[in-house]
């Protein structure tokens, strides 16, 4: 009898929500396989009190998991993309990109109101540098105070925290069937997402001749080419939690849009430009954007930012 096949995930309802999709899509392809869910607590389930830039920033919630799987405890990691550091860990692959979820924010208002409808001085939570920043940009006369913790502790807060709003991914929101809490989706003119939010990432160890061709039949290849051209553009932009980087891309035909933004986090500057080109060269093109946002001035806002964050 073969041995189960362990997917290492966190424990948050959301993290067991993916990691039980990614199971169920296994099993689908493989009814007679094994899969089992290891819940492995992560650093950044164990920090709550503070905001994600004053502690590390991405790789938070993933470096446990991905010390389980380069050490054989467990076969495969889901993550929610978003989370992923713009470099993979040596030893470690992304194997399946799965089809993408909405990639927007939502609103959800205490009281019903739209963002434009929210009375001055309004406090909106968030636990993002990058909504902080494009909502400041947007409405400079509201606050915004830091607000962490899984997406439930988060609405919980909303009616419990004196806020009046809290903006969050909706992808998280739809698959824990929330929808009905959602007061506005903000267009990406207004909050333009995270790169990979609203995708999941399977990871496996690279060239695993038993887990790679399970996972295979899991990829969405507009997906995964729309987020490969995303991370580029990440990477090149030595992004992480501690910086307001936002980046969206999509696959049309065999043409790859993407739109990235760099901000200062008070919202004062923002920087955004758009490119398109053919879907093979994606990844090149996140390159180019970030070059482009470099050359208007991104860097500035970068080295200020990271000097700070030492």
């Amino acid at each position: 009898m073969a041995r189960p096949v362990t997917i290492g995930t966190r424990g948050s309802k959301l993290a067991l929500w993916q990691a039980e999709w990614a199971r169920s899509a296994l099993l689908a392809r493989f009814p007679g396989m094994s899969v089992e869910l290891a819940v492995i607590k992560t650093q950044g389930d164990k920090i709550l009190d503070v905001p994600l830039a004053q502690v590390g920033g991405k790789g938070l919630f993933v470096k446990e998991i991905e010390e389980a799987l380069r050490d054989g405890r467990v076969d495969i990691a889901v993550h929610s993309m978003k989370d992923m550091p713009a470099d993979i860990l040596e030893g470690l692959a992304v194997g399946a990109v799965p089809e993408r979820e909405i990639s927007a924010d939502v609103l959800i208002s205490r009281g019903g109101e739209r963002l434009a409808e929210l009375a001055t001085g309004s406090v909106i939570g968030t636990s993002s540098l990058r909504r902080g920043a494009q909502l400041r940009h947007a409405r400079p006369d509201l606050r915004i105070e830091p607000l962490r913790g899984n997406l439930d502790t988060r609405l919980r807060k909303l009616e419990t925290g004196g806020l009046s709003a809290v903006v969050l991914a909706a992808a998280g929101v739809r698959r824990l069937g929330l929808e009905d809490r959602i007061t506005e989706i903000l267009g990406p003119d207004l909050m333009l997402p995270a790169v990979g939010q609203g995708a999941l990432c399977i990871e496996i160890r690279a060239n695993d001749p038993r887990i790679g061709p399970l996972v295979a039949g899991l990829n969405h290849p507009d997906t995964h080419a729309a987020v490969a051209g995303e991370r580029s553009f990440l990477r090149r932009l030595g992004g992480s939690c501690q910086v307001p980087i936002a980046g969206y891309g999509r696959v049309e035909g065999r043409r790859f849009d993407l739109t990235g933004l760099v901000a200062a986090v008070d919202g004062s500057a923002l920087i955004r430009h758009h490119l398109s080109g053919p879907v093979q060269d994606a990844a090149a093109l996140g390159v180019e954007l970030a070059e482009v946002l470099l050359a208007r001035g991104a860097d500035i806002i970068l080295q200020k930012l990271t000097s700070t964050a030492r």
